[in-house]
């Protein structure tokens, strides 16, 4: 009998090392070359601590490829014209490349609205209408951080995946349909499941790529997965374990993992390359303005 192959757990902190550790490279041959160092503004507002955990683990990042940043904290009672004030400023200095406005906001104020006040040159989340557009029509240069992870990892981990017949659970504009959008441009044939789709996990076991990102722990069984198929676990769900508080993916991966030919484990898998691929959006804002 043939000997199964043992399942790789992709290791999402490694590849964000080697991703930082290229960048660090890139920015400075910018600055022997006397061209700027790419600036990222972070605007903070309020105390939400999983909000705090994030921000400090994206200017730990920049700062260690060598980025100027900047973390700008407004209280949790301001006002909007203050917040709006605040990216404008930002829009307006030369120093900085990349902004990204913390979400979620407050309940009163409008996320669609700061999203959209955002120069779209400097959008490192990938969110403004414009990039949105140009994501579309296969000519965006910044691309939601999180979608743009899932291709690293995708790519250094099975090199083209041209053909490859791609699966998307869930179409949030976060990550579902801008995921769809680059699998497509990667020459994949693509599918999106979502909570209409009948028979959900009939389509999935067809998919040689899955990528969950729905926001329900573990809803991924293994007769969801395809023998061989590699799985991307997007979801971070708080559950309660024997009383302990613990983090899980919309993956169940003890599950699934004997099935699939390779899995990202939550955390500690598409987590860390989405805040590299901030840094790398912030590169890329830079290299546009030099321009």
């Amino acid at each position: 009998m043939q000997e199964k192959t043992p399942v790789k757990v992709i290791d999402g902190r490694q590849l964000s090392d080697l991703l930082i550790e290229e960048m660090t490279q890139e920015v400075n041959e910018r600055t022997q070359k006397g061209l700027p160092q790419p600036g990222l503004a972070v605007v903070l507002v309020g105390e939400d601590p999983a909000s705090t955990i994030y921000v400090r683990n994206k200017i730990r990042c920049a700062e260690k490829a060598g980025l100027f940043s900047l973390v700008i904290r407004l209280d949790a009672s301001c006002t909007q014209q203050a917040l709006d004030d605040v990216v404008v400023e930002l829009n307006e200095r030369d120093d900085i490349h990349g902004i990204l406005v913390q979400l979620p906001l407050p309940k009163h104020l409008s996320e669609a609205r700061i999203i959209n006040l955002i120069d779209p040159t400097k959008d490192v989340d990938g969110f403004h209408p414009v990039n949105v557009g140009l994501l579309s029509s296969g000519q965006a240069k910044l691309v939601p951080c999180t979608p743009l992870g899932c291709m690293e990892i995708l790519e250094r981990e099975m090199g083209d995946v041209s053909g490859k017949h791609a699966v998307v659970i869930g179409r949030s504009n976060i990550v579902g349909k801008p995921m769809a959008n680059l699998l497509l441009q990667a020459n994949c044939t693509v599918s999106i499941v979502h909570s209409k789709t009948i028979d959900a996990a009939a389509l999935c076991r067809q998919a040689d790529i899955l990528v969950a990102a729905v926001g329900v722990a573990e809803l991924v069984d293994q007769n969801w997965v395809k023998p061989g198929a590699v799985v991307i676990d997007v979801g971070i769900n708080a559950t309660e374990i024997d009383g302990k508080r613990k983090l899980v993916g919309d993956v169940n991966f003890a599950d699934v993992a004997d099935k699939c030919r390779a899995i990202t484990p939550v955390p500690g898998g598409v987590g860390p390359m989405t805040i590299a691929c901030l840094i790398k959006n912030t590169l890329t804002a830079a290299k546009q303005h030099d321009m």
